[in-house]
């Protein structure tokens, strides 16, 4: 037992809708023109953006929309790095743009820090959780994830097709940050549909509200779990963490939870799945990491660069009018990363996948403050997942190009990749 009463409550502000302001409702329908009525969210841009970007690098390299409230898309890296670094006309109270936007009191926390966080409560909330990810500490979880790697494709015998997305690309990240965190393994697949960017419609706020709720019980569920019966793993330490002589705010130490979750389990999934769709479908590029296995840790960072999964987004704080167009005050930005990974102006032939490319300092896991504190975590899943794939199924192609479904609206990667192993 213990005298931490700090979620003994519902500590949540009771009247926190007014923390979120609304600009416009949904605009909805397909998009027409890119270059002024973008939207990531548009069934052509999940399927492939590529050639979108491509187009508007040249003919408008920082496109515009209505939908969202009001949002801008820089293509071009030199922009997308110019934003990711300037926390004085950018903030990132909130990352994820729709018709609603956390209000400015909530900076500098923001919801989910330190991903939402402004300086200079930034610096100290990611501070907290540096040590857990230290090349170090993800050293120490190695040979328990090649373990379950393998336990997972022992489960494909007698099966001539597998889903590669559902059946092993997303278990692996989930099973990874629930482990770190304490969670009950038998919760894996609870967990990962709530985390692992749905698919489910949340285009009305009522379903967003919901999905919301249901990520906020059972976090508090595992928290007064670990409340009760402290062990010696990541929500624990949470607990026992302290900023300025001070335990953590409850909406803090929830906030890290879900980050951790929303931000390890999505994207590392997406990488795995979009990597072994690559090798899949390019047998030379296979046939040669099987020859020349020292190779995948430059293959790995040519996938991570040419399929980077992750689009974040920021806020404007005040009006003004940024390299050639007028953004108004709580305009979103989307920093696509992806498109500046493909920008030809910072890489030689941005548009094809070269396994074994030198120079790829590739902004796969962000920029400036912001750029992912779990990287050394994400490239040890991913590295292990290809080196125990590859060492059993060294042969495998798609089984039906159609049913290869991609999703997600900021983090995009296979949702289902049939493969066949047989």
């Amino acid at each position: 037992m213990t005298d931490d009463d700090r979620f003994s409550k519902d500590f949540r502000d009771p009247d926190r809708d007014r923390h979120h302001i609304q600009r416009s409702e949904i605009i909805t329908g397909p998009v027409t023109e890119w270059g002024t009525d973008f939207s990531h969210m548009d069934p052509q841009w999940l399927a492939d953006p590529y050639p979108i970007m491509d187009d508007l690098r040249q003919r408008c390299p920082i496109a515009h929309t209505e939908r969202f409230g009001g949002a801008w898309l820089p293509t071009l890296y030199e922009d997308v790095a110019a934003i990711a670094y300037d926390t004085e006309r950018f903030s990132s109270r909130s990352v994820t743009p729709d018709d609603f936007r956390p209000a400015r009191a909530i900076a500098p926390v923001g919801e989910t820090p330190p991903l939402s966080s402004d300086p200079p409560f930034h610096h100290t909330a990611r501070k907290l959780l540096l040590p857990a990810f230290t090349k170090t500490a993800v050293g120490k979880l190695e040979s328990g994830t090649r373990a379950f790697c393998h336990s997972l494709i022992d489960e494909f015998q007698g099966r001539d097709v597998v889903d590669a997305a559902r059946d092993y690309a997303s278990q692996i990240p989930s099973r990874v940050i629930g482990d770190m965190l304490g969670f009950p393994p038998e919760d894996r697949e609870q967990f990962r549909d709530l985390f692992g960017d749905p698919q489910n419609d949340l285009s009305a706020r009522e379903k967003r509200m919901e999905y919301r709720g249901k990520i906020f019980v059972y976090l508090l569920a595992q928290v007064n779990d670990h409340v009760e019966n402290p062990r010696d793993d990541l929500t624990t330490y949470l607990l026992n963490a302290e900023m300025n002589g001070r335990k953590l705010d409850p909406n803090h130490v929830i906030g890290m939870m879900a980050l951790l979750f929303a931000a390890g389990v999505a994207t590392t999934y997406a990488s795995i799945g979009a990597s072994l769709w690559h090798l899949a479908r390019n047998p030379q590029d296979r046939e040669r990491l099987l020859a020349e296995p020292e190779l995948l840790p430059t293959a790995m960072e040519e996938f991570l660069r040419a399929y980077a999964p992750v689009t974040m987004a920021r806020l404007v704080k005040e009006d003004m009018h940024w390299r050639g167009v007028d953004m108004k005050a709580d305009d979103w930005v989307l920093l696509s990363f992806p498109s500046a990974n493909r920008d030809p102006a910072q890489f030689d032939r941005a548009g094809e996948v070269v396994i074994d490319r030198e120079a790829n300092r590739h902004a796969t896991f962000g920029l400036g403050i912001h750029r992912c504190l779990g990287s050394h975590l994400a490239r040890m899943e991913l590295r292990v997942a290809l080196e125990v794939w590859l060492e059993r199924i060294p042969k495998f192609s798609i089984q039906d190009e159609a049913a290869v479904v991609w999703g997600g609206k900021q983090t995009r990667g296979p949702h289902t990749l049939p493969l066949r192993i047989r």
